[in-house]
């Protein structure tokens, strides 16, 4: 005989049915603005991406901080060498590639290209070719802002869900 097991059961039917949407949509708020927070900026452009949803699908519910930014990875993970040397914060289960070699960056005002005032902000080699200038670049060292976001909001994130569940 189990004491007390028709009042768990309930507790436990009652858990099944909780609407943790509320809660969910806290919490990946949190994470966003954390992010933000953390998010290096040049133009703001891509703090200003970051977002987040919440999507329930059946019994399953699901928060999402993203950017849609295609370059943030990155700036999450660093490039190139120095990007390989200089990685401290980014997630330990993500296990980036990091090419060792330079590469050279066209000047101009494209997406895969740079401005004269970035390439001499940075202080990059360039050289002068009839199609134009290039910068030669060695990578750039992570600052992550995702994944610290939510690693240092753990326990907050759960707090929000405990509460969640307590006021059932």
């Amino acid at each position: 005989m189990i004491i007390g097991r028709q009042q768990l059961n309930a507790r436990l039917d009652k858990l099944a049915e909780a609407d943790l949407e509320k809660p969910m949509n806290q919490a990946v708020s949190m994470v966003e603005n954390a992010a933000r927070a953390n998010c290096p900026t040049d133009s703001g452009e891509l703090r200003g991406s970051i977002n987040h949803y919440v999507k329930q699908n059946g019994d399953t519910i699901e928060g999402v901080c993203q950017t849609n930014k295609a370059y943030a990875a990155f700036v999450e993970f660093g490039t190139g060498p120095r990007g390989q040397a200089e990685h401290e914060g980014i997630s330990p289960d993500v296990h980036p590639f990091y090419t060792q070699s330079p590469w050279w960056i066209h000047e101009g005002p494209g997406p895969n290209e740079v401005s004269r005032e970035t390439g001499e902000k940075y202080g990059w080699f360039h050289i002068d070719t009839p199609q134009g200038r290039f910068y030669q670049c060695s990578g750039q060292p992570a600052q992550p802002f995702m994944y610290p976001a939510l690693k240092d909001n753990e326990e907050a994130v759960l707090e929000i869900f405990r509460k969640g569940i307590e006021e059932l």
